[in-house]
């Protein structure tokens, strides 16, 4: 047998399941609990397209600030 993992649209899900449910010995695992909501996916885009340069800051500068806030 072979594992494949694709990514489809909402509204073709539930054709799409329904097509594979009749084929003998397919199991399908409908696994969502990492998966990022839509509406946070935008959110984080909106906020990339309205960053300055001067609002980021290297790695090591992050790190050391929240070493110095959480330990």
């Amino acid at each position: 047998m072979r594992q494949i993992t694709v990514t489809i649209p909402d509204d073709f899900y539930e054709t799409f399941i329904s097509f594979f449910k009749h084929i003998p010995d397919v199991s399908i695992n409908d696994n969502t609990e990492n998966e990022v909501p839509l509406w946070q996916q935008e959110m984080v885009l909106e906020r990339m397209k309205n960053a300055k340069p001067e609002d980021y800051i290297p790695l090591e500068d992050a790190l050391k600030e929240l070493d110095k806030k959480w330990l």
